[in-house]
């Protein structure tokens, strides 16, 4: 007997997410259910999937529970399980804000990055253009040591290896159109570098203190917005320029214009670091659970 399961859609920095609440954790999404929710043509469409579950119910948040009351079950658009999100933390809150779960101020939202940080900020509805802006508290950088390249064609370009909770490859190019149409996963050397995959981001300079990305996400393609690769962005752009903050003693902010908007990312001199942007719910409905059956025969 097929069941009716609530969704919505929302995306921060166009970056969009099929939302599935699931405070029990009782709906079964395993990749091909998600894949198909997040299919374009024939699903509901999204870079990725928000499982919106009590941390407590879940195997993998249970630790955190104590911490953080929810548990962001990331999925990535072709149904793999990703460690973090940044700007699936900020539609995950907004949601959360939107049912009544979350009120302005501070909230604590476990993910398998670990507990991440949120501040809602004051302003007008419930999660629509006039919502105020999300700040994530991201954690620390961590900056694993060897050279590494990513390559687009016959392009190659040296690039800064960070993990943000997930890795990255920054690479500062000349013209962001260098980086093709990133559907195709760029390549990467050494191939031990990256083992579970990687996202790979592509830089240029528009100013001081203000950079452009385009970003291959793996398991998703290009996406609109990466606010773990914002960071990392960041982080990259912060010690090329010779600002890191443990060296100064004072914070760097960087504005990250992604083709989905702009993120503001600050690195503080204790290495953490926060991403403030907009977060939006758009759609709210129902699937019939017949439908995720049909996927997962």
């Amino acid at each position: 007997m097929s069941t009716r399961i609530a969704f919505l859609k929302g995306h921060g920095t166009e970056n969009d997410f099929v939302i599935v609440p699931d405070p029990e954790n009782a709906v079964d999404l395993p990749p091909a259910a998600v894949a198909a929710l997040c299919d374009r043509r024939a699903g509901l469409g999204g870079d990725g999937l928000l499982h919106v579950v009590r941390s407590a119910a879940h195997p993998e948040a249970r630790d955190m529970a104590a911490e953080a009351e929810w548990f962001m079950d990331y999925r990535n658009g072709d149904g793999s399980v990703a460690e973090m999100c940044g700007n699936g933390v900020r539609v995950f809150a907004r949601y959360l804000q939107r049912a009544g779960l979350a009120t302005e101020g501070d909230l604590a939202v476990a993910t398998r990055g670990g507990v991440k940080r949120v501040h809602i900020a004051k302003g007008a509805g419930d999660g629509g253009s006039a919502a105020g802006d999300i700040t994530v508290g991201m954690g620390r950088a961590l900056l694993p040591e060897g050279d590494v390249e990513v390559g687009v064609g016959e392009r190659s370009w040296p690039a800064r290896n960070v993990n943000m909770g997930n890795p990255h490859a920054v690479a500062f190019v000349a013209d962001l159109d260098h980086a093709g149409d990133l559907y195709t996963p760029p390549s990467h050397a050494p191939a031990g570098a990256y083992p579970d995959g990687v996202n790979v981001e592509f830089v240029v300079d528009r100013g001081p203190g203000h950079v452009a990305m385009r970003v291959h996400e793996r398991g998703s393609g290009e996406t609109r917005s990466c606010g773990t690769g914002a960071c990392a962005v960041a982080v990259a752009a912060i010690r090329r320029d010779g600002a890191e903050p443990a060296v100064t003693g004072a914070p760097a902010t960087y504005t990250v214009d992604v083709p989905g908007g702009t993120l503001v990312i600050t690195e503080r001199p204790d290495g953490e670091i926060e991403m403030t942007g907009p977060a939006v719910i758009v759609a709210e409905g129902e699937f019939d659970s017949a439908w995720l059956e049909g996927v997962r025969a």
